[in-house]
């Protein structure tokens, strides 16, 4: 299947009276740019290897060859002709990474590849991409010239035998020797530790050396936002698994939370911040941080929330609205390496792993913000309904139901009723048939049902379902369009000139405010009330003369 490094193109397109030259300029400067890549002409996007009785036109290669050298700038490629074992024959386009430089067409254009698209860099984008740069290579970049006797033996001997140990790795990669394992992670290169393997098997002084090895920083505020206590991980004595170990040891606020009623004799504790929550997030901080920029990954714990500080910012192509479709590896191969040793989520799954565990656990999502010089998490501690909390569980335990039918089911819950379009917001689609697709088993199972359409569709959870638990209780929150017209109107004729704010706090909280703005708007429109004032001191009434 086409990914991030791999492209098909139909044969087509390159013999007919008018080739799509620049559609291939485009796609080689997106994988340079990227990780480098293959792009495969004469293999349809349905097929895993070209017809069986295809012949490529004479000279095809070198037409290519040339082609892509005269509309490409930075660009460097390797054009072979294949023939599959079924006689077909096809071109592969070896694309190397443009490691120092930005590869460009010739007219100007730049892009880079995000997943298995093709997206051009804006303007505004270049300075990211430049300083992106240099951290595709640094995991592989030899400086120090160390020896495997040279570096931390014991560290040497954990790592091989956590691999060893790995569910994740293959018994082919654990039979290997341990030049040739360390070798395999890009941790070294035959000869001397690449700033990798320094990073993970190299000594105090060899770790402190590394432009620029990893300083966390842990403060702690009162309510009333003064620093009371702070711990600083800047020695360089611990490699990343086993600072993300002793961080998670040295901290005790880790073991706070709640109890809640759990059954009619049970009691279950809630942390404040679950584990797997922290760890996935210390792994993300130091796996996506930029080792060529300076800064240290900060933890900073609220009386409410805990935020995690990481330098930089989010790879090209990421965005805090696309942070659960969108995967860009800054350090592939340290992200390779924390998964394998199950030190995280595989690719693209962490950020739904945090999703489906807060939500699972009546609390907020993960907040992400990018500021100007780092990327900031906020989690929430704050249970929104303990309520929802057996529910969920109960649904779990009864439905088959995977990791984003969770998150879809934790955002409802939480909301009661939800309309479809702040739904969107919340999983970051406004795909229907992806929204569709995250949905799944619970439309399937009757477990989410319906009501209204297009802007006014909404969610919430089967009243059935409800049944027999703390939820099951009648509320405002599903209520029928013509009888909230009827409850706006007769409020707004007792209580005239009022605000929206206003209005929402009389008829019910449990309504959601956008239900309300939505139905005024439509009021207004059809001239059955009039306002007064604008945008947040505009006040309704309805005109008697």
């Amino acid at each position: 299947m086409e990914n991030q490094i791999f492209e098909k193109k139909s044969l087509r397109l390159f013999i007919s009276n008018n080739p799509d030259w620049k559609s291939l300029a485009r796609d080689c400067v997106c994988l340079a740019n990227a990780r480098g890549g293959i792009i495969a002409i004469g293999i349809e996007d349905k097929d895993e290897r070209p017809p069986s009785n295809q012949k490529l036109p004479e000279n095809l290669d070198e037409i290519i060859r040339k082609r892509i050298s005269e509309l490409c700038i930075n660009t460097g490629v390797n054009v072979i002709k294949e023939i599959d074992d079924n006689g077909g024959e096809w071109i592969k386009i070896i694309v190397l990474p443009s490691q120092t430089s930005i590869a460009s067409t010739t007219d100007g254009q730049y892009y880079i590849r995000i997943s298995d698209q093709c997206k051009p860099v804006l303007p505004d984008e270049l300075s990211r991409l430049f300083t992106d740069k240099p951290a595709f290579i640094w995991e592989t970049k030899v400086v120090q010239k160390i020896t495997l006797q040279q570096c931390n033996q014991e560290k040497l001997n954990q790592f091989v035998s956590d691999i060893n140990n790995s569910s994740r790795v293959s018994e082919f990669v654990k039979q290997k020797s341990i030049e040739e394992l360390l070798s395999y992670y890009q941790m070294y290169n035959g000869t001397y530790l690449t700033n990798l393997g320094v990073l993970w098997v190299g000594t105090r002084e060899q770790r402190a050396n590394l432009l620029y090895a990893p300083v966390v920083q842990f403060i702690k505020y009162d309510s009333k936002g003064n620093k009371i206590k702070k711990k600083v991980w800047d020695d360089f004595s611990l490699n990343p698994k086993e600072l993300i170990e002793n961080i998670w040891s040295e901290i005790p606020e880790w073991k706070e939370g709640i109890e809640i009623s759990e059954g009619i004799l049970g009691r279950k504790m809630i942390y404040h911040y679950n584990e797997n929550v922290v760890r996935e997030l210390l792994a993300n901080a130091l796996v996506h941080k930029p080792y060529t920029t300076r800064g240290d990954v900060f933890i900073n714990l609220y009386h409410d929330k805990l935020e995690i500080h990481n330098p930089g910012l989010l790879p090209l192509g990421v965005t805090p609205n696309n942070i659960l479709h969108t995967t860009v590896r800054r350090n592939e191969h340290l992200s390779k390496i924390f998964y394998d040793l199950n030190l995280m989520e595989r690719e693209g799954s962490g950020f739904d792993k945090m999703y489906e565990i807060q939500l699972s656990e009546a609390k907020e999502p993960p907040i992400v913000k990018e500021r100007e010089d780092r990327v900031i998490v906020t989690l929430y501690n704050s249970i929104k309904n303990p309520e929802i909390i057996p529910l969920i569980e109960k649904i779990k335990s009864t439905f088959q139901l995977n990791q984003r039918e969770i998150i879809c089911l934790g955002i409802i819950a939480q909301h009661k009723s939800i309309i479809a379009t702040e739904f969107s917001k919340k999983i970051q689609s406004n795909d229907d048939k992806q929204i569709k697709s995250w949905l799944g088993n619970l439309l399937r199972y009757n477990i989410i049902q319906t009501k209204g359409k297009t802007k006014g569709l909404r969610y919430f959870i089967n009243p059935e379902i409800l049944k027999g638990t703390a939820l099951e209780k009648t509320d405002l929150s599903n209520i029928a369009e013509h009888r909230l017209t009827t409850l706006i109107l007769e409020d707004i004729e007792k209580y005239p000139n009022s605000r929206i704010e206003e209005i929402h706090q009389r008829i019910g909280k449990e309504i959601p405010i956008r239900r309300v703005r939505a139905t005024l708007y439509s009021l207004v429109k059809d001239g059955k009330i009039k306002t007064k004032g604008s945008k947040k001191f505009r006040r309704y009434f309805i005109d008697k003369r």
